[in-house]
């Protein structure tokens, strides 16, 4: 039964950051079940960030399908005076300054003009060069993943063209992204993103969203057929290795970190700490590594933390998962926005296979507590709750003090990134049969 599937994707190597690895390890394990992957993305993309080591999980002979594609980037870069060969943050993130009405025109124009994405350029040259492609390169079924969104539309025009099988993947919501709110839509520009928003969910064949309060979301919305899939993490990545004691207490926060994600009340409460415990001060280090907004650094200076911290750039997934390793406490920060519940960032399951503990900033009952809880992770501490992370923070502390390393974990194989393939191919094989019913 399975066959051949098209994937078509915006983040694929060279291309760095959170976005692209969900797809490459589907794609590095969907030979075992039965499914040979054919990539679609384009040749010359914008992506927030570059991974070259990332190369190393592209299977052998796989066939990666490129085309070029035009972005406003040039023109977007000259209304917030951004270099030529700035990289343009993903989300509302802004490293160097709180943004000034340059950049809230982009923000318009970008909401309002470039419907659903700033990719809309791609779609119909795609769906005109995939239909004819696919005429002399069959496949079983396609797959769209987003944000951005118009790799969906994209899968929506082959769709029609074609009949084939499709599964939406949404590694994040549309309507209900949690910036969404700050896009400064029109009336006309929301009726639009919800018109194509609605066109995709009730034109897939299969939905798949990453956590069970999103699915609900989009079963709201009218989807059918849905399912959650999980990211995860890769056990290569992962190699054997005794887990070491760091030198410090060192507080990690990996990828990136926006104004939403900041907890204001964490760090004043470690600057309350650091000021009236000498031994904490003294083993006290915060690390950031990846895009982090200015508004935590200035959160940092108001709590005189900033010699205590430590900025990062961008560096390669396996360097991240390596610096990871020699933390003290992982910081999972949850988006304080209308979305929460759902949000899962993908980091959780790295952090799950780093064996380190981590300290959960969301709300109790999220789905991401859930999977920290269930996990025995760490300590979950709801926004703003004081009281509860000057708590977390002293018995972190203390346990960092007094034990070599943290192992006590409970089993996490179910979020291997092979497991969570298995789970792809399934669909796939349901998609199919559901075809040969009709």
């Amino acid at each position: 039964m399975p066959g051949k599937v098209l994937i078509i994707t915006y983040y694929w190597p060279p291309s760095g950051g959170a976005g692209v690895q969900r797809w490459l390890k589907f794609v590095k394990y969907l030979r075992l079940y039965g499914w040979e992957p054919v990539v679609y993305t384009p040749e010359n993309p914008e992506p927030p960030a570059f991974d070259v080591s990332l190369f190393k999980d592209i299977p052998e002979g796989l066939t990666v399908i490129k085309q070029p594609i035009w972005e406003p980037y040039r023109f977007y870069r000259k209304v917030i005076g951004a270099g030529k060969n700035e990289r343009i943050n993903a989300g509302f993130l802004s490293e160097k300054k709180a943004p000034g009405l340059a950049q809230k025109f982009s923000i318009w124009l970008r909401g309002n003009f470039f419907i659903p994405d700033a990719r809309k350029f791609w779609i119909k040259p795609s769906i005109k060069f995939l239909t004819e492609y696919l005429k002399y390169h069959p496949v079983d079924a396609i797959i769209s993943t987003g944000p951005p969104h118009s790799m969906h539309m994209i899968a929506l025009g082959v769709k029609k063209n074609t009949g084939l099988p499709w599964l939406a993947d949404f590694r994040d919501p549309w309507t209900h992204i949690d910036f969404y709110d700050q896009l400064m839509l029109s009336s006309f520009a929301d009726r639009v993103h919800h018109k194509m928003e609605q066109q995709v969910i009730h034109a897939a064949d299969k939905l798949v969203t990453v956590s069970s309060s999103w699915e609900t979301d989009f079963k709201q919305l009218g989807a059918h057929n849905t399912a959650v899939i999980t990211n995860g993490f890769d056990p290569d990545d992962f190699p054997e290795s005794t887990v070491q004691k760091p030198d410090n207490f060192i507080l990690t926060h990996i990828g990136s970190l926006n104004k939403d994600r900041n907890p204001e009340f964490l760090w004043k409460v470690i600057g309350e700490l650091v000021r009236s415990n000498e031994l904490l001060k003294s083993q006290l280090h915060i690390r950031f590594i990846g895009k982090t907004d200015i508004s935590v650094f200035e959160s940092l200076e108001r709590n005189q933390l900033l010699d205590f911290t430590e900025k990062i750039e961008y560096v390669p997934h396996d360097t991240a998962l390596k610096l990871s390793s020699e933390s003290a406490v992982l910081l999972l920060l949850i988006n304080n926005t209308p979305n929460v519940m759902g949000i899962i960032p993908g980091k959780v399951f790295e952090y799950l296979a780093s064996h380190r503990p981590i300290l959960c900033i969301g709300p109790p009952d999220g789905d991401s507590a859930s999977i920290v809880k269930e996990a025995n992770a760490g300590p979950i501490v709801d926004f703003n709750d004081e009281d509860s992370i000057r708590n977390a923070i002293l018995d972190l502390f203390s346990k960092y003090l007094t034990e070599d390393a943290y192992t006590d974990r409970h089993s996490i194989d179910k979020y291997s990134r092979k497991n969570l393939t298995k789970d792809i191919a399934e669909l796939l094989n349901e998609m199919m049969i559901n075809k040969k019913k009709k």
